[in-house]
């Protein structure tokens, strides 16, 4: 099993309930380990996942599915 993180990059003004938000719901997709936003730069989520079960592309389209505009960054 592999284990592979990026960061998404969200608008600095998303409201803190909807980073916890998105943080839960992203925790419980399949092939997700962790989603977790900085605690110093408040629109950067490192996301931790099994590229066998989840793609970045289709955790980006979940993000957007949020309504919430986003890009990726790379580790």
């Amino acid at each position: 099993m592999d284990l592979v993180d990026f960061m998404i990059n969200v608008h600095p003004d998303l409201a803190e309930g909807r980073r916890l938000e998105l943080e839960n719901e992203m925790g419980e997709m399949d092939g997700i380990f962790s989603a977790h936003f900085s605690p110093v730069s408040h629109h950067m989520l490192e996301v931790a996942y099994n590229p066998d079960v989840v793609s970045s592309s289709n955790i980006m389209a979940f993000v957007g599915s949020r309504g919430i505009e986003a890009g990726k960054i790379g580790l």
